[in-house]
C-alpha cells in the first residue's frame, strides 16, 4: 500500500469518526464540554482509527469499570472523557507500530433511578392517658396543642362519682397542676393549659361527704 492510499484511508476514517460524533447527540457533547465526570451506567463509545475491530460501545459497570480488548479492564468512574481517552491510548500503544488515534465519547448518560413512591406521613398526634372516674378512660391520641378543657370533652365527661374539684394533671410522674372542673367551666384558670405527649389526667373518686 503506497503512502497516497494510506493517507486516503486515514482521511476516510477521520470523516467517518466526525460523522459518528455528530450522531452521538447534543446531550453527551454538552456533558463533555462541561468537564463531566463519568459514572456507573453511562455508555461510552470507543473508536480506534487504526483498528476498526476495537471500535465498540461499552457500558460503565456498577463498579465503575469498562473492559476493552487489548487494553484490559479500566476504572473510569469519576474521570473525564479526556482522561479515559488518554489512558486507553497508553494501554493500546504497545499493540501498534505508532501511537494509535483513540477517541472516546459519551454515547448515553446513565438513566436516573426512579424515585421511590412517597409514603404519606401520618398527622402528628400526642398520647394522653386518662385514669379514674371518666366516661372513656385509657389512652387517647389527640392533636398537638390540645388543652385541658378540650380534653375533658374528648374523654367522655365524668361519672357521678368523680371528684371534679380534685383533678390532677401529671407529667413525668409529678403533679404539675390541680384542676377544678367546676371553676374551669365558669372560665377559671387551668382550662387553657396545653397538654404534651405522655401527660396523665387523674380523676379521683369523690369522698363520702364531698
Amino acid at each position: 500500500m503506497n503512502s497516497s492510499t494510506s493517507s486516503l484511508i486515514r482521511f476516510a476514517g477521520l470523516c467517518r469518526l466526525f460523522c459518528m460524533t455528530l450522531i452521538f447527540g447534543v446531550t453527551a457533547h454538552h456533558a463533555q464540554a462541561q468537564g463531566y465526570q463519568i459514572k456507573a451506567g453511562d455508555t461510552l463509545r470507543i473508536e480506534v482509527l487504526e483498528d476498526a475491530s476495537l471500535n465498540r460501545t461499552v457500558l460503565v459497570a456498577p463498579d465503575g469499570r469498562i473492559s476493552v480488548p487489548q487494553a484490559g479492564t479500566l476504572s473510569v468512574r469519576g474521570q473525564s472523557v479526556e482522561t479515559v481517552q488518554s489512558n486507553l491510548t497508553q494501554r493500546l500503544a504497545s499493540n501498534f507500530a505508532n501511537t494509535p488515534n483513540v477517541f472516546v465519547s459519551i454515547e448515553q448518560l446513565a438513566q436516573p433511578r426512579p424515585s421511590a413512591p412517597r409514603v404519606p406521613v401520618p398527622d402528628p398526634v400526642i398520647t394522653i392517658y386518662v385514669l379514674g372516674e371518666v366516661g372513656n378512660p385509657g389512652r387517647v391520641d389527640v392533636e398537638p396543642g390540645t388543652n385541658v378543657l378540650q380534653m375533658f370533652a374528648v374523654m367522655g365527661g365524668f361519672t357521678r362519682f368523680a371528684a371534679t374539684k380534685r383533678i390532677q394533671l401529671r407529667r413525668g410522674g409529678s403533679v404539675v397542676a390541680n384542676l377544678n372542673y367546676d371553676q374551669i367551666e365558669l372560665g377559671g384558670n387551668g382550662g387553657q393549659t396545653k397538654l404534651v405527649d405522655g401527660d396523665v389526667i387523674v380523676v379521683p373518686q369523690r369522698k363520702l361527704f364531698e
